[in-house]
């Protein structure tokens, strides 16, 4: 089979724009497919937020908790002006289900997975400086622990991850639409309409990062694919109008127990989120914020900020993809899984889930899934050291 590809990719979320990066810096040829622009879904509607993950310490991820710590750090080395350190407080209250010796336990935690870097460590925020924490309510308050993290925009990411692919010698058709594939014994080929013209290309390997559209678009795969069950579930924010923090906070949600971040955004705006709605409809491209989840976030802004006028100015939603279950969505692991169509010599991956902060070691392992269908080829960069600039 003539082969005009090594890659075709399907999506041009931060995932998909993290394996284009890493193939092309390994020196494969790749196909980026993206239907309506880059981090035109999920990926411009996250937390906006490179972290550890300190609540998934809750759900004993601990090797998910390392790796986005490790990345993090890699981040504020390769991305300096896109992916910027800071302080976040964790108010304890005497109505809080954590104790304040549990929040320093996982804390404690935290650092120890962040190898006691001094990015991981955190403090007791002294009393006498809780009056520089703007408008927080005081009344019950038991305790103030600080420690850092980082924030980014999400969007603006996703798009240096791409140039940088581009750069590389990733070639990015937008807009295109997926069509079908055909899988034959050494590959595949792949139809898809390139700006009103119909294409087809012949790939060694198909990658299906299309996020919450993942199995919408594996049932064009032919033959077909056996697909992991899963649930779609919607993260909204708000944007208020004032700006009623000057740095980010980490609440206890006071109706369910839910961690919430609430922290400065741009043109002194405040960005409240998330949470996690079960998402009912057929085109994750519909979703949109409901108005109880916007009156969800307004409680809970109004428990910690009674003082703030708390409009909203904006909303936006997003959809997730976590693995099909009978516990709350909160509950379940936010670790990335790799699909293939078949053990030895796969054609089709497919992506479920995974983070922002960890779309880097995600795309290092996604091409190790396809180590044995791609030739080896002279490495051209590494990841691990290419930097990132905004676009």
């Amino acid at each position: 089979m003539s082969v005009d590809y090594d890659l075709v990719i399907i999506g041009a979320g931060i995932h998909g724009a993290g394996i284009a990066q890493a193939a092309a810096a390994a020196g494969r040829s790749a196909l980026v497919l993206e239907q309506s622009g880059v981090a035109a879904g999920t990926s411009s509607r996250s937390s906006k937020l490179i972290h550890g993950g300190l609540r998934y310490l809750e759900q004993f991820d601990l090797h998910l908790v390392r790796e986005c710590l490790r990345e993090r750090e890699l981040l504020l080395r390769i991305a300096p002006r896109l992916v910027k350190l800071t302080p976040f407080y964790i108010p304890v209250y005497e109505h809080t289900r954590r104790h304040p010796w549990q929040v320093r336990a996982g804390l404690s935690l935290y650092a120890l997975l962040g190898s006691l870097h001094a990015h991981a460590r955190f403090q007791t925020l002294p009393r006498s400086q809780w009056n520089t924490l703007q408008g927080l309510v005081k009344d019950g308050l038991r305790a103030v622990f600080q420690y850092w993290d980082a924030q980014t925009d999400d969007a603006a990411l996703t798009r240096a991850v791409m140039a940088s692919a581009k750069s590389l010698g990733v070639e990015l058709c937008l807009p295109a639409k997926f069509e079908h594939a055909q899988l034959h014994d050494n590959g595949c080929t792949v139809a898809f309409n390139h700006a009103g013209v119909a294409r087809s290309v012949q790939v060694r390997a198909l990658v299906n990062a299309t996020g919450p559209w993942v199995n919408q678009v594996a049932d064009l795969i032919y033959p077909a694919l056996s697909k992991p069950a899963i649930d779609l579930t919607q993260g909204t924010h708000i944007i208020l109008d004032e700006a009623i923090v000057n740095s980010i906070f980490y609440v206890e949600a006071p109706q369910d127990g839910r961690a919430i971040f609430i922290m400065p955004w741009h043109d002194n705006t405040t960005l409240v989120g998330t949470t996690e709605t079960p998402f009912v409809g057929d085109d994750p491209a519909q979703v949109k914020p409901l108005p109880q989840e916007q009156q969800y976030l307004l409680q809970v802004v109004r428990r910690y900020f009674p003082q703030a006028r708390a409009n909203i100015r904006d909303s936006f939603a997003g959809v997730r993809v976590l693995p099909a279950g009978k516990i709350g969505t909160f509950r379940r692991s936010r670790e990335i899984l790799f699909v293939t169509d078949r053990r030895r010599r796969p054609r089709v991956l497919s992506v479920y889930g995974g983070k922002l902060t960890s779309y880097r070691a995600d795309a290092q392992r996604a091409l190790r899934h396809l180590d044995n269908v791609l030739p080896a080829r002279r490495p051209l960069a590494d990841t691990w050291t290419l930097p990132l600039e905004p676009v």
